[in-house]
């Protein structure tokens, strides 16, 4: 089974980034450690330090994660708060021009970044996921946290045999623990009640449902 790619997303103001108009570079968190966010999740110091020690290629800069690469990240470093970035959107550069432009005005979310756990890097306890390694793959600027056209890719990459992983799957597809426990209890009609982005991926999840029985 090929290992699932998931996403976390850092909300950002325009304020909580430093930016330089000539170089078209900008800087700020991709990541904070000791939060606990929607999924349950916690990233503990030290996540990074082996990824950013011993990658064999770089950390690649892309648009929403399935985009073209639009820069390139030339700092990525932990500190006490979590993990700092510094990069360089490339000029002339069509998308990034326009990321640069909407990072600036506020008007996306902000970073997000895309990685995988390896065996053991991951503890769970009272609820919540501990991950104390973590193996990036690539730093986006998105526009939306979730991206429910990536639902089918995930989701055939989840034991549905398996309660606890079908959880898990749900929850990094971007539904909370509550709407994970409410869809698989209650199905797809179980959501139609939550907030959009909940039904979005409802339906996502009823579309690949559909082709799985045909």
């Amino acid at each position: 089974m090929t290992k699932a790619v998931h996403h976390k997303a850092l909300s950002l103001s325009a304020s909580e980034l430093k930016f330089d108009d000539a170089s078209r570079s900008f800087a700020g968190y991709a990541s904070v450690f000791n939060g606990v966010d929607a999924y349950n999740d916690t990233i503990l110091p030290g996540a990074y330090a082996h990824t950013l020690e011993n990658r064999s290629r770089p950390i690649r800069m892309r648009w929403n994660h399935t985009g073209p690469v639009i820069g390139r990240w030339t700092v990525l470093r932990e500190d006490d708060k979590g993990l700092w970035v510094e990069g360089q959107l490339t000029p002339g550069h069509s998308v990034a021009e326009d990321a640069y432009a909407s990072l600036k005005h506020g008007a996306v979310d902000g970073l997000s970044i895309g990685y995988l756990i390896p065996p053991g890097g991951a503890e769970e306890k009272d609820g919540t996921r501990y991950l104390k390694t973590i193996e990036l793959v690539e730093i986006s600027v998105v526009e939306e946290p979730a991206d429910a056209g990536a639902l089918v890719a995930n989701v055939k990459q989840v034991d549905p045999a398996s309660p606890r992983e079908l959880e898990r799957g749900l929850r990094d597809l971007g539904l909370s623990k509550r709407e994970a426990k409410r869809l698989m209890a209650g199905g797809f009609s179980a959501l139609s009640d939550e907030d959009e982005e909940a039904a979005e991926i409802a339906a996502a999840l009823r579309e690949l449902n559909n082709e799985l029985r045909v």
